[in-house]
């Protein structure tokens, strides 16, 4: 192989490792609080959980500081478009029954997740990290649980998102001993 040939294969190499890391680097690591405008109060300000009935604007006020940014945000995942275990689409909540077995978390705390290849989950709230370019965009998903269909209103959305299974959501919250749902708070095996 010729000196030019040898140089060029390695300065692709350190390209691409570059690239590679810069990528990386350029991902923002958010939690769920990024989600909302600074002047929206957080859920232990407006009771557990917070619910868009509680908020001025219904939840429906976005961030849009981080449109189009590669983020990774951890929390539950609830399947939308399945077949078995395989999903197709969920929406990514920031607590254990949001949804189904509670009231739905504001729009802007609900991201509408479409995997970019089917995710193998083996239940609901199934603690999930995702990685993907964020897009504010209220949209609507029809929701199949057991006693019927609901309309579940998302305000923003991931697509071809790189998902993987996490032990724990940072920054979840966990619902006080006396609520009725409690139940739902995930327990460590």
């Amino acid at each position: 192989m010729s000196k030019h040939i040898r140089s060029t294969m390695a300065l692709a190499v350190a390209l691409s490792v570059s690239i590679a890391a810069n990528a990386s680097a350029e991902t923002a690591h958010i939690v769920w609080k990024d989600l909302r405008p600074a002047t929206q109060v957080a859920a232990e300000n407006v009771g557990l959980p917070m619910i868009a009935a509680k908020l001025p604007d219904h939840g429906e006020t976005l961030s849009l500081s981080l449109q189009d940014k590669t983020i990774q945000l951890a929390g539950y995942a609830l399947p939308v478009d399945r077949d078995g275990d395989l999903v197709y689409q969920f929406l990514l909540v920031p607590w254990t029954g949001a949804c189904s077995h509670m009231p739905t978390p504001p729009p802007n705390q609900i991201v509408l997740v479409t995997p970019a290849r089917p995710y193998k989950m083996s239940e609901a709230y199934q603690p999930v990290s995702v990685t993907g370019a964020l897009k504010p965009d209220m949209e609507k998903s029809q929701l199949f649980i057991l006693d019927g269909v609901s309309v579940i209103q998302s305000g923003y959305t991931v697509r071809k998102a790189d998902v993987v299974s996490v032990d724990s959501v940072p920054d979840t919250i966990t619902l006080p001993v006396n609520s009725p749902w409690s139940f739902l708070n995930k327990k460590k095996n």
